[in-house]
């Protein structure tokens, strides 16, 4: 007798499952970068026997790597083609890559400080048109003239009157709920110490985090001019150094190449931070901030930490940005002067508030993402909200920066 092809239990709508009549809630992940923002969502779901909540990988470039994240939490995935012609009560999403392909409402969640880069496909523009930023484009969100998500969430105020410009169509769905990396890193401040013991750094020591977004405008896509600065200074007990570079990197280039490009700094002590880990406890660490136009760089600005920038083309960074209110307020490192001598100079000549306005560009609803995000997933769900307030715990102790030695990194000693 033939056997014919069984589905996974999740797509099967409860045939073969144990706990029953639930509504069922699509996780969308792209990249790991998407992944590590969809956490603070999912999460939230995470205790209620109402909801069963699936994951599935969406086709993307720099899809490489968000297997093996999910897989480490535990989490099971069912394949994109099932999902895709499945029907589920919502779906959330952090990238719109195929999502206009699913048979289920979508949430599309912004996934970093405000919304830097502009649209790099202006195909779609005409001649000297306005180019907004991605998540706020037509492109990006209507598919054949109509709205894709069945709410869109941003961070601040200002992104909703950016998106009256540029996609008039969006404005009904769109809410405003906040930034999760603010109100974690917010939490995480007070135990600014307990992180620094937890990664190694003794007291009279000093850490210096280099933060890299993606692309040619990145500090990684000119590191040739940054890792003289790292590996020339003689080797001290003084400062620790710790690489943070997008997962989109990894992704792009191969873990084993990224480490073979970094090969200098194995007997300097430098640590690379594998891009599955969480980066908000090194930044509340941070004595200094080294960074460019990408995120990173500007959740630095919550901390106690002085940021110095790399330089960038302006042309790949929003002018409404954060990092664009960071360009203008953060000095400068030089190739031409020793960068432990600019360290200094730019914390002593830091002043009070000098970041202020940048931080406050993050979020225009600081310390509500959890709550705002629960009310407006539960409501779409229409389920009531559980019967208990949420707490926004800070960021887990990182581990020890010698873990994340280069030389520690896959095939570094053969």
């Amino acid at each position: 007798m033939a056997v014919g092809f069984t589905r996974p239990a999740l797509i099967e709508r409860g045939h073969w499952l144990t706990v029953r009549d639930c509504k069922r809630v699509l996780v969308v992940v792209h990249t790991v970068t998407f992944a590590q923002r969809l956490r603070e969502v999912f999460e939230l779901l995470e205790a209620d026997l109402r909801v069963q909540v699936a994951f599935t990988t969406a086709p993307h470039a720099f899809g490489t790597g968000v297997t093996r994240y999910l897989e480490a939490q535990g989490i099971t995935t069912v394949p994109w083609k099932e999902a895709r012609r499945t029907e589920f009560d919502l779906a959330l999403a952090a990238g719109s890559r195929g999502v206009h392909e699913l048979r289920t409402p979508v949430v599309r969640i912004s996934h970093g400080a405000g919304h830097i880069k502009p649209l790099t496909d202006t195909t779609s523009l005409a001649p000297g048109e306005h180019r907004p930023p991605g998540m706020l484009s037509r492109r990006h969100l209507l598919h054949e003239g109509r709205v894709v998500p069945r709410a869109i969430v941003y961070a601040h105020h200002r992104d909703v009157a950016e998106l009256a410009r540029s996609c008039p169509e969006a404005l009904p769905v769109a809410h405003v709920v906040g930034d999760p990396c603010v109100d974690r890193i917010t939490a995480g401040l007070p135990l600014r110490g307990h992180y620094r013991r937890a990664l190694g750094v003794e007291d009279g020591q000093r850490l210096v985090v280099v933060a890299s977004t993606w692309g040619q405008g990145s500090t990684f896509g000119h590191l040739d001019a940054l890792l003289p600065h790292l590996v020339s200074r003689p080797p001290d007990d003084r400062h620790r150094i710790a690489l943070l570079i997008h997962p989109n990197v990894f992704a792009g280039h191969g873990t084993w190449q990224v480490h073979r490009w970094l090969a200098g700094c194995r007997d300097r002590g430098i640590a690379v931070v594998p891009p599955e880990a969480d980066w908000q406890p090194l930044l509340i660490a941070a004595d200094w901030i080294i960074g460019d136009h990408g995120s990173l760089t500007a959740y630095g600005t919550l901390t106690d930490a002085t940021v110095l920038l790399t330089h960038g083309p302006r042309r790949e960074v929003s002018a409404s940005s954060p990092a664009a209110l960071l360009a203008a307020a953060a000095p400068v490192l030089s190739s031409a002067r020793p960068l432990a001598e600019q360290l200094e100079y730019a914390a002593h000549e830091r002043g009070p508030g000098q970041y202020d306005q940048v931080a406050a560009s993050l979020t225009s609803v600081p310390g509500q993402f959890h709550r705002r995000m629960r009310a407006l997933v539960y409501r779409l769900l229409d389920l009531g909200e559980p019967a208990h307030p949420l707490f926004v715990a800070p960021p887990e102790p990182p581990p020890p920066l010698r873990r994340w030695e280069v030389s520690a990194g896959p095939g570094a000693g053969r």
